[in-house]
């Protein structure tokens, strides 16, 4: 039993290798086009020995299962529509209520502006099967429809890729798990749990993005932006507003001359003297030309 143990642990790590390998390789060599071929490829196998013989057989027939029903396709759609409104918040409130009244909800909601100009963003999730008219009523809000824009992916062939790797996963951890109800020795229990813990590692993580394929498929994703802008000439003619600032200006006119009346009244001792100076100097020239003429 325990050599039987020691051949069957190795080779068990080497199939799971094999396996994982086989379908990352698969995964990576999928097309970027959104479309899904007709027939999808079978998970890669290898051969399996001793205990482990039976699950593998399982999990291919179950593999086979999968590739022969109908396919759940997996379509994620997402779009981004900018409106141009009379008025930000009422427009965020419906867009609110156009969510909710969809089934959906809003994931994040933002708005920022002055007097002058406004702005907000708003991304709601909403079933996609009434992703078409949800836009619909987004459009009905605005003014004009500034900018719109969608976009689908497929990612059925991913998820069915992922089916397929964890089906195998799931079959590798049952046949650990009855070698570790057979095994006798420490190191040999150490070993499979090794091997468990990064099957297990796998497994959550294949599942995660199962859940996030499953969840954006199932609720997609609009993106709004919103703005108001009000022309120049919106708020008219005002002849207070008009006085008012022809006062203010008079007001700073004012103080300008106060300010030059005080500096010049500051520096009079200064350019008093000197002027003074000048006066005398050119007196003084003046008496002395009169003196030589006579």
């Amino acid at each position: 039993m325990k050599k039987t143990l020691k051949i069957i642990i190795p080779l068990l790590a080497v199939l799971l290798l094999v396996v994982t390998g086989c379908a990352a390789s698969n995964q990576s060599t999928r097309s970027t086009s959104t479309s899904v071929p007709a027939a999808m490829p079978a998970p890669a196998t290898a051969p399996s020995y001793g205990i482990a013989e039976k699950g593998m057989g399982e999990a291919a027939d179950s593999s086979a299962v999968t590739g022969s029903s109908d396919i759940d396709r997996k379509i994620v759609r997402t779009g981004n529509i900018s409106l141009e409104v009379d008025d930000i918040g009422k427009t965020m409130d419906e867009i609110v209520k156009i969510a909710a009244d969809l089934g959906g909800y809003v994931v994040s909601s933002n708005r920022q502006g002055n007097d002058e100009y406004d702005s907000g963003r708003v991304s709601i999730r909403i079933p996609s099967d009434r992703f078409d008219e949800a836009l619909g009523k987004l459009r009905v809000l605005a003014v004009k429809v500034l900018q719109e824009s969608t976009n689908a992916r497929d990612l059925t062939e991913e998820y069915t890729d992922l089916k397929a790797q964890l089906t195998n996963l799931q079959a590798t951890e049952a046949q650990y798990l009855l070698l570790l109800q057979k095994a006798e020795k420490i190191d040999e229990v150490i070993a499979v749990q090794r091997e468990l813990s990064n099957i297990r590692i796998q497994i959550d993580r294949i599942k995660g993005r199962m859940q996030y394929i499953d969840r954006t498929s199932e609720m997609s994703m609009i993106d709004i932006s919103i703005r108001q802008t009000k022309s120049i000439d919106s708020k008219g003619w005002n002849p207070g507003d008009t006085l008012m600032s022809a006062l203010s200006g008079l007001l700073v006119f004012g103080k300008v001359l106060v300010n030059i009346f005080i500096w010049v009244l500051i520096f009079c001792p200064i350019w008093g003297i000197a002027l003074a100076v000048v006066l005398i100097i050119r007196h003084r020239k003046n008496k002395a030309k009169q003196s030589a003429a006579k």
